[in-house]
């Protein structure tokens, strides 16, 4: 077996804070999963339409202390095993990494298994749990049993300046936190690692300066729209994919969107921003 995905970020609390925020059922229900239950030593289960093969719990806690949490965790007939690590940076920020096992990029390309899902999946809830100790809205989750792709969120900021970061290059990679390479007109590229490493890049359809931004990502992700709309100096971001396999939905590449829309608004909110990713 391959090694272990791992995904990392900076919470601003406490390290038992965290821990907490980890092991409550009811703070779960808040950055995680629409239903859980936490009885420790013995149970830890989350599921609900924001969790990926969440008809039922499929969780089976292993070891639980002061600075860990692992379980496994049934997806796709393969138990998998996840663990949560906390680190201390000081008194009011902690590390939290996601350990998760039988990750395969190829699951995300090819939409095999709903394992692909993961490392998405894992990168969208801890920027989310950020956001939680943050005290700043939660981004949208997943949601897994919806027949479309469609997320809205609000961001304080003008929508000349979020259009502006969402066709220049160099703000992209910012917050998005990887190489992506633009050009920025119709018919123009959009390039995951830059156009000298993505053999396939995105097309650009449409791009309505400080309304609309349409890429034609190829295959079966299809389409995803980013519209606009500005009141009072902020900017409501629709967020939509279409075109994709209906019996593959692209849930890989739509969690890491969601991940991205996350640091996107805190790109514009936060003073002094610095990206969560570790």
């Amino acid at each position: 077996m391959s090694e272990p995905m791992i995904v990392r970020a900076r919470v601003q609390a406490p390290l038992k804070e965290v821990h907490h925020a980890l092991t409550d059922a009811a703070t779960l229900r808040i950055w995680l999963a629409e239903h859980a239950e936490v009885e420790l030593p013995g149970r830890y289960a989350f599921w609900g339409r924001h969790t990926p093969e969440g008809d039922a719990p499929h969780q089976r806690l292993l070891h639980v202390d002061e600075r860990t949490v692992r379980f496994a965790w049934l997806l796709d007939g393969v138990e998998t095993t996840t663990e949560f690590a906390l680190e201390e940076e000081g008194p009011d920020s902690t590390l939290v990494s996601v350990s998760q096992t039988h990750f395969d990029f190829q699951d995300v390309i090819t939409g095999k298994s709903i394992r692909g899902v993961l490392q998405t999946y894992w990168s969208l809830a801890l920027a989310n749990l950020a956001e939680h100790f943050a005290g700043r809205p939660l981004t949208p989750k997943i949601d897994f049993t919806a027949p479309e792709m469609r997320a809205e969120v609000t961001i304080d900021a003008e929508p000349s300046d979020v259009f502006a970061s969402l066709i220049d290059s160099d703000a992209v990679t910012r917050w998005f936190g990887f190489p992506i390479e633009i050009e920025p007109h119709v018919g123009g590229r959009f390039a995951m690692g830059g156009l000298a490493n993505d053999p396939h890049p995105a097309k650009v359809l449409e791009l309505e300066p400080g309304r609309k931004f349409t890429l034609d990502w190829g295959g079966d992700t299809g389409v995803g729209s980013w519209e606009l709309a500005g009141s009072e100096g902020k900017t409501r971001l629709t967020l939509m994919q279409s075109g994709f396999d209906a019996a593959r939905p692209p849930y890989p590449a739509w969690g890491g969107i969601l991940a991205g829309v996350a640091e996107l608004r805190r790109f514009h909110e936060v003073p002094d921003w610095t990206p969560i990713w570790v």
